[in-house]
């Protein structure tokens, strides 16, 4: 029976060895009747990035998705985790579908996305993404944009409002999967989307705090196998589930990691790093600062003003804990030579990650590094995950976390690589036990 239905679900931390386990009989029972790989992520191998590689079909040196964050250097200004669509430089599945099937969009295809990043305002039918609200007062509403207009609420009375806390921060778990998953679902005997991404994150939460081989990862990805079962279970009551292909992947896969590097301190002490004393916090001063890392995860993009590249390439190869230094030449190679990127991008040792801190008495630093602040941070802080019970506050202790991600993979050893699995034969994989994630839009422009 042909394809009408495609449905893509992202389940972060999902390797190819968790197949054929345990661990997940139902996306290896849809391996079974159709195909499943090791894929390769682009580099760098954050959520934002591969998410804007896979939805693209384009490298970041095309699309412009280097990070989770972005520097502006006109404004001094660090921003992460910006939801707006137009970040993204080039057309998305959706926009690809709409050009290249007028006749038939978007009446006859229609596309829905969930909880993927940078989809705000998107061009796709149907849209669910974060977007709390903050108030004057200092309170939060916790509330999704969505389309069509209203589509959030009218899911939330069925299921329930989306709890922000289980996404991110000390609460997060499983809990925000579900919510997804049930929201998939719906979306799906209501609305019939033809191509529908979905994200399953939670399994990202565990391996941070625990590792990528811990029990809570193990039983992580059990949970979210179950959701994905329910996924394919839905599709069958609707007695669609014969004209649906079912691909789960995973962004990324984890590295193991003991202790961070602190780079902004490094450069702080080279005198490249410059910081603002307000009300007696210190603060990067991006205006002044020579050179400062916007970290993230095991990258870390540096920007350098003037003629101080040589000296900060310098410090960095002297700095323990960091593997590579790449020149905008090096970032050519891998595809990340784009102008939101650092004049040097460092790679952390495959055991270490990046710490955004400059400070060097906590005492000093701002207020925002004690709370789940993922905004007005300049740099991804996992420690977010864990809370100080005494201080009531997030601790600055970098050694709890265990597990980090971001670094190239290894084609050879297949440290860095991902899962794909699909329960139809696409020839996806024919040539290659590895597959590129920037291969799956081609693939997913079949059938329309």
């Amino acid at each position: 029976m042909s394809v009408k239905y495609k449905i893509i679900i992202n389940l972060v931390g999902l390797e190819h060895k968790h197949l054929g386990s345990d661990l997940a009989p139902n996306i290896s029972a849809l391996a079974e009747k159709g195909e499943s790989a090791k894929m390769e992520p682009v580099f760098p191998a954050v959520t934002c990035t591969v998410q804007a590689s896979i939805l693209s079909g384009k490298y970041p040196n095309e699309h412009g998705i280097i990070a989770n964050g972005l520097y502006d250097r006109g404004s001094h200004s660090v921003s992460f985790w910006e939801q707006a669509s137009s970040l993204v430089q080039r057309e998305r599945v959706w926009d690809t579908m709409k050009r290249k099937t007028p006749s038939r969009a978007p009446s006859d295809i229609k596309t829905a996305v969930l909880f993927w990043q940078n989809t705000m305002f998107a061009n796709s039918d149907v849209i669910v993404t974060p977007r709390p609200l903050h108030m004057g007062d200092g309170s939060m509403i916790q509330w999704c944009y969505s389309k069509p207009l209203g589509w959030y609420e009218e899911t939330a009375k069925s299921l329930g409002e989306f709890s922000l806390a289980t996404y991110w921060g000390p609460m997060a778990s499983s809990k925000s999967s579900e919510w997804i998953g049930k929201a998939a679902e719906y979306t799906m005997e209501n609305l019939r989307p033809n191509l529908m991404f979905v994200y399953i994150p939670h399994v990202d939460y565990s391996a941070q705090r625990f590792g990528k081989n811990s029990s809570q990862v193990r039983d992580d990805i059990k949970k979210a196998d179950s959701i994905v079962g329910n996924i394919v279970d839905k599709a069958s009551k609707l007695e669609i589930g014969d004209e649906t292909e079912f691909l789960v992947m995973s962004e990324y896969s984890f590295d193991d990691v003991s202790g961070a590097v602190p780079i902004n301190v490094k450069l702080r002490d080279a005198g490249l790093l410059q910081t603002r004393t307000i009300a007696e916090k210190e603060y990067v001063d991006f205006e002044y600062s020579k050179a400062f890392a916007m970290v993230d995860h095991q990258v870390a993009h540096i920007y350098i003003k003037g003629d101080c590249v040589d000296k900060t390439h310098q410090i960095l190869r002297d700095t323990p804990g960091i593997d590579k230094v790449l020149s905008k030449n090096d970032q050519k190679k891998l595809r990340i030579n784009n102008e939101r990127s650092g004049e040097l991008i460092a790679i952390s040792d495959k055991n270490k990650w990046f710490s955004y801190y400059w400070w060097h008495d906590p005492q000093k630093a701002p207020p925002f590094a004690e709370t789940v602040d993922i905004h007005r941070k300049p740099g991804y802080d996992p420690v977010e995950l864990f809370f100080d019970r005494e201080k009531k506050c997030i601790p600055f202790d970098t050694n709890l976390i265990k597990g980090s991600h971001g670094r190239p993979p290894d084609l050879e050893t297949g440290d860095g690589l991902s899962a794909y699995v699909s329960n139809r034969k696409s020839g996806l994989t024919k040539n290659s036990h590895i597959m590129k994630c920037v291969d799956i839009l081609g693939h997913l422009m079949n059938d329309w």
